[in-house]
């Protein structure tokens, strides 16, 4: 019996869904791994976004695979501490890296960063992505961002901000802001994101890029007004809310993006590996419930796709870093 080819193609197509499964499926001593637990390293505090997704991975991991999974914050100087940590770490597969796109910006922050972002690292999967949403004070009076604008260019440097602290996707989601605007705005670093959303909340300070999903109750409430979104497209957790690109400030995607990558030197067939799974946990419903309800979007896909991000994100905020003045402290 002669096969034609598209009968070919569909047991083979057959055969790599069939392998898929039972890879997903095996132990991870059968993964290439020892018995040693998997460390996922977050180089930030409990309760950050790349903590709550480093648990969530930590916990379907250990489901599928029958391995012990533990999760290790290492915070301090901007992640650059647990980062480091990971960089060194045996590139065996039992130490996996989740951060969030601060990883890139710092290699233009720091002058002796201990790590290279696209060196030290093999990029696993591209996790998910959160929109930030520029907010002002109501007490600044102004409804839109033409009119902050024109608010700004009245009062140069008189109009303040908040951020996390200096370096943070919201500090230099601002000051691309204020390049591509032509305004200047008094920067006010805050060490964590409670604060500064508290003084913004309370009219101590007049405007701040926030995560969308934080922003949105303090919107409805009367205590911010919500003015734009920094993503590239309007995100479905507040359509009506414009992109700044629809407003003329063109060049703007500050989306926060969320990675999974490993040590330099681990083995190929365990990124794959790791990269199937993590792509299957992505895929589930309860996980990208859950992911929702923390403002953020389920993405995944290959190694590749996460590559191509630090390796455009690295040059463009090297410009901003630069075209701006900033230094870390």
């Amino acid at each position: 019996m002669t096969l034609t080819a598209r009968a070919v193609s569909h047991i083979a197509r057959r055969n790599f869904l069939t392998g898929a499964v039972a890879t997903l499926a095996m132990p991870a001593i059968a993964q290439g791994l020892s018995e040693r637990p998997i460390i996922l390293n977050v180089p930030f505090t409990a309760g950050t976004g790349p903590d709550s997704l480093a648990r969530i991975l930590s916990e379907e991991l250990r489901q599928r695979w029958n391995q012990p999974v533990v999760v290790e914050n290492k915070p301090g100087a901007s992640g650059n501490i647990g980062t480091l940590a990971a960089s060194r770490a045996a590139p065996d597969g039992h130490t996996l890296l989740v951060t969030v796109n601060t990883f890139v910006m710092n290699a233009s922050l720091f002058r002796s960063l201990p790590y290279d972002p696209e060196k030290s690292f093999i990029p696993i999967a591209e996790v998910a992505t959160g929109a930030l949403a520029l907010a002002v004070h109501p007490s600044l009076k102004v409804g839109s961002v033409a009119e902050l604008v024109a608010a700004a260019q009245a009062r140069p440097g008189v109009i303040n901000y908040a951020s996390p602290g200096r370096g943070t996707p919201q500090h230099l989601a601002m000051e691309l802001f204020k390049l591509n605007a032509k305004v200047d705005l008094k920067h006010v670093p805050y060490p964590g994101s409670a604060g500064a959303i508290q003084d913004l909340a309370g009219g101590h300070v007049s405007a701040m890029f926030l995560p969308v999903h934080t922003a949105l109750p303090l919107a409805a409430a009367g205590q911010i007004t919500l003015l734009a979104i920094g993503s590239a497209a309007r995100t479905p957790l507040a359509p009506q809310a414009p992109t700044l690109a629809e407003l003329g400030i063109t060049g703007f995607d500050v989306d926060l993006w969320y990675g999974v990558l490993a040590p330099a030197g681990t083995p190929q067939a365990l990124i794959d590996r790791y990269n199937v799974t993590i792509n299957d946990i992505l895929s589930q419903p309860s996980v990208r419930s859950a992911l929702e309800k923390q403002g953020l979007v389920a993405r995944g896909g290959p190694p590749e796709r996460l590559a191509g991000l630090i390796a455009k994100d690295r040059p463009r905020w090297a410009k901003v870093v630069k075209d701006a003045g900033i230094v870390a402290e």
